[in-house]
């Protein structure tokens, strides 16, 4: 039986790795296997495209060029990790996929989303998560988390007008696929935010708690 495929999306600093950690621990419990990723990521080759994307100058790139970039990264990423690991029976739980791309490159960064998915679906055969959960919250709030924790930081260094077009473009997504992407309030504290997310995967998935 094919794996799930589950994403977790949100702006910087709204505490997805955090939560998808959660996750693979409750996954573990109920004795799931399950691979953990993340994009730009996965591979070797991804990672080394994402190093070309989250550092330096912030108008480094062109958004055609990173979603160009980004594209590469996610082709190497389903080809040699998620695709294997769902038709293994594995569960993959990513740390951002399509709808970043869709958000960054598309709303913030002007392309809009229908290159995005037309590129994603040429390249990917158009490969969607079973479930997103988007953590929510205002930019200000999640930009001040991310500089505290330091880390890669060129897109944080775009401002909060740029990321204010992040958050409007993440929540347009979620009200265009409401029964793929679950909003979650990640202004809540941590154990209400992963409270939320457990009970959506046992409703979903029919998992104990």
């Amino acid at each position: 039986m094919r794996g799930k495929f589950i994403t977790f999306e949100g702006g910087d600093g709204v505490g997805k790795s955090t939560q998808l950690s959660r996750l693979a621990g409750f996954l573990h419990k109920n004795n799931i296997p399950f691979v953990e990723t993340r994009e730009p990521g996965g591979t070797q080759q991804s990672e080394d495209l994402r190093n070309l994307v989250v550092r330096g100058d912030v108008n480094r790139w062109q958004p055609i060029s990173e979603l160009l970039i980004m594209t590469a990264a996610r082709a190497e990423h389903v080809h040699h990790v998620i695709e294997p690991a769902l038709n293994a029976g594995k569960w993959v739980l990513c740390d951002r996929f399509i709808d970043s791309t869709a958000v960054y490159q598309g709303v913030a960064g002007g392309l809009g989303f229908t290159p995005v998915f037309d590129l994603h679906t040429m390249v990917n055969a158009n490969l969607m998560p079973d479930t997103t959960f988007l953590l929510d919250m205002p930019e200000e709030v999640g930009l001040s988390r991310a500089s505290r924790r330091g880390g890669d930081a060129r897109f944080e260094k775009k401002g909060e007008t740029f990321h204010k077009k992040i958050r409007e473009g993440f929540l347009e997504l979620a009200s265009t696929y409401p029964e793929r992407i679950v909003k979650i309030d990640a202004q809540q504290d941590f154990d209400h935010v992963w409270h939320a997310i457990q009970a959506e995967m046992i409703k979903r998935f029919d998992l104990s708690a």
